[in-house]
């Protein structure tokens, strides 16, 4: 397993003093850095935070993997109900191993399909049950809260849907995931006897890919969940290294940190050239977002800092947003997601047919068309002063997609550290939270409702 990272267009040499990092600021910062290390490591060792010990829970494993082969061949579909970190792990390791959306092989009983639920938007909805069979569907519904009111709502849906068709025995075909012995959803799942795994108390739900939030779906899809955890636990070891070289998310968690704070780089673009990546892009956008975006520091100073990711598709987005990049407010740094060898080349026939647009692309292939994109883009920007890097993996299977999303869970943490923000909390998303509670009339939250009134009165009387 192999994942390279490439920082040379991140430094001033490439991109200029005023852009990029220099190799002074980057020595001067080395202590701060081995300190945010040791900081995580203690926080880890305490049990405030559990992601870094997914990947060697052999017991959880074992209990999914026996699961999904209890229930192998029962359905040729998995529907997942779920929102945020419950269900964009899931679909990230989907889209990265089995292919796209929907650009996968026709689904059967040894191929299942996955649909993801994780919208109250009831045309989504709507149309996956028409779609679905629900004497051939497994419902995996996971929320950490068990009370997240999306999940809630879409599960009462399908379990409804589910019901008319089953009777009793809808109940067999229903998993839960959720926080152990805490929340309704564990409380439904063992008054009506659905199979239930946990997720830990100390992962939150955008760290909880690792965990039963994202092993449930993946085994049940047919992927090899040990090579996953695999990946994983060797990422984790070199995680806890002190030594930048060996460590690349805290290399990459220093580095962003000193792009964003002394470069004014307030934009994180994640720029996959793959498609089987593409997922992974968004789930990396909510782990950055909710991670950093942060109003106060620990020690509970004002700061209101954050730095926004975007998720940007190669070379579909050159098309669309590169403008922007090359000729707009230097705000940005961007990360480009390579693949050393793609599943199949895509050989471009070597036969001519006497036009030039198209004759100097004979014999060559769309990989390697891809790649000279990438490395296009790269230089272009790096020429314009913007400043990027590049993730490289070898290729993508189990072991080195695992990786790379610890990858990121880790330089998360270490970025949460430099900044000396709790990456692990999201106060912000709590009050829409409330408020819609309160809109829906959910008991306890009648304050929240009263407080909305307020808002909207106060919204009347300004738009006259």
């Amino acid at each position: 397993m192999r994942i390279h990272f490439d920082d040379t267009n991140l430094l001033s040499e490439m991109v200029g003093e005023a852009h990029g990092v220099t190799r002074r600021e980057i020595d001067s910062h080395l202590p701060q850095a081995k300190q945010a290390l040791a900081s995580f490591r203690k926080a880890f060792d305490e049990e405030r935070y559990g992601f870094p010990a997914l990947p060697f829970d052999s017991v959880m494993a074992k209990a999914v993997r026996e699961y999904a082969k209890s229930a192998w061949a029962s359905y040729d579909t998995v529907c997942l109900v779920g929102i945020g970190g419950s269900a964009l792990g899931a679909w990230a390791v989907d889209c990265a191993l089995r292919g796209p959306h929907p650009l996968q092989k026709p689904y059967s009983a040894t191929h299942p399909r996955l649909i993801v639920l994780d919208n109250v938007d009831p045309d989504l909805t709507g149309a996956a049950l028409e779609v679905m069979n629900p004497k051939r569907t497994l419902v995996a519904v996971v929320a950490k809260s068990g009370a997240t009111a999306e999940t809630a709502a879409n599960f009462l849906v399908v379990r409804d849907w589910m019901g008319r068709a089953l009777g009793r025995k809808a109940a067999r075909r229903i998993v839960a995931v959720t926080s152990p012995g805490q929340g309704d959803l564990a409380r439904l799942a063992e008054r009506e006897g659905y199979a239930t795994f946990p997720i830990p108390l100390n992962v939150g739900g955008r760290f909880s890919v690792l965990s039963a939030a994202g092993l449930v779906p993946a085994a049940l899809l047919g992927i090899n969940i040990l090579k996953l955890l695999k990946g994983a636990a060797a990422m984790t070891q070199q995680c806890w290294q002190p030594d930048l070289e060996a460590n690349i998310a805290l290399k990459g968690a220093l580095l962003h940190y000193l792009i964003w704070q002394r470069k004014g780089k307030t934009i994180h673009v994640a720029f996959p050239y793959s498609n089987r990546l593409w997922g992974a892009a968004f789930w990396f956008r909510q782990l950055w977002a909710e991670s950093l975006g942060k109003a106060k520091t620990r020690k509970g100073e004002a700061v209101h800092t954050g730095q926004t990711p975007v998720a940007a598709l190669g070379t579909t987005d050159q098309h669309s947003q590169v403008q922007l990049y090359m000729e707009g407010p230097n705000d940005k740094v961007f990360t480009f997601w390579r693949l050393r060898k793609h599943r199949t080349p895509g050989k471009i026939s070597k036969k001519r047919i006497g036009l030039e647009a198209f004759d100097y692309l004979a014999g060559s292939s769309l990989e390697t068309l891809l790649e000279a994109e990438r490395s296009a883009a790269a230089a272009s920007l790096a020429l314009n002063g913007r400043p990027n890097c590049t993730l490289e993996l070898d290729r993508l299977d189990e072991e080195h997609l695992a990786a790379f999303l610890q990858l990121f869970m880790f330089q998360t943490a270490f970025m949460g550290e430099l900044l000396d923000v709790n990456a692990f909390d999201q106060e912000g998303v709590e009050m829409g939270k409330r408020f819609t509670f309160g809109l829906m009339n959910r008991p306890g939250f009648e304050s929240y409702r009263q407080e909305f009134e307020q808002y909207e009165q106060k919204r009347r009387q300004a738009g006259g």
